[in-house]
């Protein structure tokens, strides 16, 4: 995996998120006031988690 994978795979997250934010504002606010009720250990866990999966996922993906 090279360095302009990786900057290609946070650009292809970055549009999706924006796609997300622009055609579900409302849902998002709604997604965001939720995550502020979690404690910082399990937003933290499930942060890494989701890094993890990830990383995973695009290793098997060029690599496959």
């Amino acid at each position: 995996m090279t360095v302009l994978q990786l900057v290609a795979g946070g650009a292809v997250v970055l549009a999706l998120e924006g796609l997300l934010y622009a055609a579900f504002p409302a849902a998002m606010q709604r997604a965001l006031a939720g995550i502020t009720g979690l404690s910082p250990e399990r937003l933290r866990l499930a942060g890494l988690a989701m890094a993890v999966a990830g990383v995973a996922l695009a290793t098997l993906l060029v690599r496959g």
